[in-house]
């Protein structure tokens, strides 16, 4: 699992005109998941399942 930052940097996302991150792959809205025992989010792409880790 890739963080955010690394996922934009190597063009795995992409932010929109709204700032909201969205998958290279598919072009869909990230979804955001709190693990409660984890220190980051998860944010997942619902039709590829890709999932990316997003540090506070």
């Amino acid at each position: 699992m890739k963080s955010t930052r690394k996922g934009l940097r190597n063009d795995d996302l992409y932010k929109d005109t709204y700032g909201r991150l969205n998958c290279a792959e598919c072009e869909k809205t990230l979804a955001t998941e709190n693990a409660p025992d984890e220190v980051y989010n998860v944010r997942r792409c619902p039709d590829c399942e890709r999932e990316f880790r997003e540090l506070p």
